[in-house]
């Protein structure tokens, strides 16, 4: 067993992931290193892998034409990122930006759908486990859009 597949292992997100269908997703990780400043992916690009973090911090933007890169949520180690890579058109919806040093082990999008594809109890944990993260991220996210738009005459209330 090599150090990726150990991490992916003891990882949460792959909590109730049988043990027979690790020979289908060991194949599909790698480690990656991205330094301070530079991009894991930009917005509109091909999703091409799904991260878990090990080290160092991430930040989510998000680009608009008026206002340039606008931040939207930081991720940190022990994080898993991007789910882009499991829904048509297949394309990153943000650019990701490592704060910090990053360490990660990505999986490739392609081989992870074929996994998908080739054990459904597999498939359907993922997507699961995916909706949970986006679940978590749009609370995160409607959270701090309350926070932007609250005016001192509505926090009175």
């Amino acid at each position: 067993m090599q150090a990726h597949d150990i991490i992916l292992a003891q990882h949460p997100f792959f909590a109730g992931v049988k043990p027979q269908t690790w020979s289908l997703i060991t194949p599909c990780a790698s480690f990656l290193h991205v330094d301070a400043g530079k991009y894991l992916f930009h917005e509109g690009e091909e999703a091409l892998y799904f991260y878990i973090l090990s080290e160092g911090k991430v930040l989510l933007e998000a680009f608009d034409a008026q206002l340039g890169a606008v931040p939207i949520e930081t991720i940190a180690a022990g994080d898993v990122l991007g789910w882009s890579w499991l829904f048509p058109p297949y394309r990153w919806h943000f650019s990701a930006k490592a704060l910090a040093p990053v360490q990660a082990v990505t999986l490739d999008a392609s081989c992870l759908r074929e996994a998908c594809e080739r054990d459904h109890d597999f498939g359907y944990v993922l997507v699961r486990q995916v909706a949970q993260v986006l679940m978590q991220r749009l609370q995160a996210t409607r959270l701090q859009l309350l926070d932007i738009y609250r005016t001192p005459e509505r926090g009175k209330r």
